[in-house]
């Protein structure tokens, strides 16, 4: 069992407190935790940047935290793995009719892509759990503002399935794949259409199907929907200038985009769209490490499965396209891609041990859980800016800065 020592604790305090003062990014929160309780928890900044009227960020503050979605979309299909209900050998396409035939296209710079050929390989589940189905982002990515298409398009709710898959496809005679499934990795659109794959299974949306096998049993607050608590609590996002880097509330500013947050007309985007605070988010990684340790009452996921999250899938050269795409945010090399989320290879001085599972969100928003410490932490900010939140520098400092402290006060 780990603990926290007091001056290690006062560090903590000390940084966050800095980061307010400095005001070099926006509101933050961030926490640590084990198996047995919360380590630490802090926030700092106000909720509007540069309104002092706005009120203190708190633990309590709702993120949109992006692409921390993924977890909870893989741990959904690795649950109805385990009840039987869903095999990662079956084929897409028996499940998603939609996804039709997939065709391979040319790796240029064209928009839209050139289709070379029908994909000779079976598109599975599998491929999905560790993004070797060879779905990718079409467009160039404008990386920092604008959610890319067709994420951040509108759908009828009543069958965005198909609609999500006549986007993707657009002229082309079938959905585009950037390579053969199976043969590399590529970071695009597979928990997307994994989440399809588990509301087709259940019959149910997937925020419906999360909110009775893993927010209701774990107790925590979390919604694809931005309703009722959520929305009172929800924290505004800024907007970081590229030109001088200067910090703004974000207005919908030009070339800016985010997902659509009318209830009424929200699709579950399994990659992308849940809104939790922090603290619940924590409250999750807790709640499997509690699985690993044997310590949790009520696991929503066997020790089995809880284990399969930090185990590499990935091949040398499909690690390799996982590294090269991480280079170009700025993180750290040596990883591969279990069935749910980014795993280390080797330790990382200072911070995490080799076998750590970890992922961010577009905004700003970063998470790990360290198996082999037996510790998880959580850090964010909401911000829009060229590099997205997840990449702006200033961030990545807080983050790391954050990481290193709370190993070295581990006593």
């Amino acid at each position: 069992m780990v603990f926290l020592s007091s001056k290690g604790k006062a560090q903590l305090d000390a940084f966050i407190s800095t980061l307010a003062k400095e005001g070099k990014i926006p509101a933050y929160v961030a926490g640590a935790t084990t198996a047995d309780g919360e380590l630490y928890f802090n926030a700092s900044g106000k909720k509007i940047v540069g309104d002092e009227s706005s009120g203190d960020v708190n633990a309590d503050s709702v993120f949109w935290v992006c692409s921390m979605t993924k977890l909870l979309t893989h741990i959904s299909a690795l649950q109805l793995i385990e009840h039987g209900n869903l095999d990662p050998e079956t084929p897409v396409v028996d499940i998603l009719p939609q996804i039709g035939q997939p065709v391979i296209v040319s790796n240029d710079v064209s928009n839209p892509p050139k289709a070379i050929g029908t994909a000779k390989n079976v598109l599975r589940v599998k491929h999905l759990l560790n993004f070797t189905s060879g779905l990718y982002n079409v467009q160039k990515l404008t990386r920092g503002t604008i959610v890319p298409d067709p994420i951040g398009l509108d759908y009828d709710v009543e069958d965005p399935h198909t609609a999500f898959f006549d986007k993707l496809k657009g002229n082309l005679p079938g959905v585009p794949l950037k390579f053969e499934p199976g043969t590399d990795f590529v970071y695009g659109y597979s928990s997307d259409v994994l989440g399809f794959v588990v509301e087709k299974i259940t019959g149910q949306t997937l925020d419906a199907y999360m909110q009775a096998h893993i927010f209701q049993p774990i107790g925590v607050k979390a919604s694809f929907y931005l309703t009722g608590e959520l929305k009172e609590k929800i924290l505004p996002i800024a907007y970081r200038h590229a030109s001088d880097r200067r910090l703004e509330p974000w207005t919908n500013q030009p070339d800016t985009k985010i997902l659509q947050r009318d209830p009424a007309k929200v699709t579950c985007i399994g990659g992308w769209g849940i809104y939790t605070s922090l603290r619940d988010y924590l409250s999750i990684l807790r709640h499997l490490l509690q699985i690993l340790d044997g310590k949790a009452s009520k696991p929503i996921i066997s020790l089995e499965t809880a284990k399969s999250l930090f185990v590499p899938t990935l091949s040398e050269n499909e690690a390799d396209s996982l590294t090269a795409w991480m280079d170009e945010t700025g993180s750290l090399k040596n990883m591969s891609w279990s069935n749910a989320i980014a795993v280390t290879k080797v330790d990382w001085q200072g911070k995490r041990k080799a076998g750590s599972g970890h992922w961010g969100g577009w905004l700003g928003t970063s998470f790990w859980i360290d198996p082999a410490t037996g510790i998880a932490g959580v850090n964010g900010v909401q911000l829009l800016c060229v590099t997205a939140g997840s990449g702006d520098e200033d961030v990545i400092m807080a983050f790391d800065t954050f990481e290193r402290l709370i190993y070295s006060s581990l006593e």
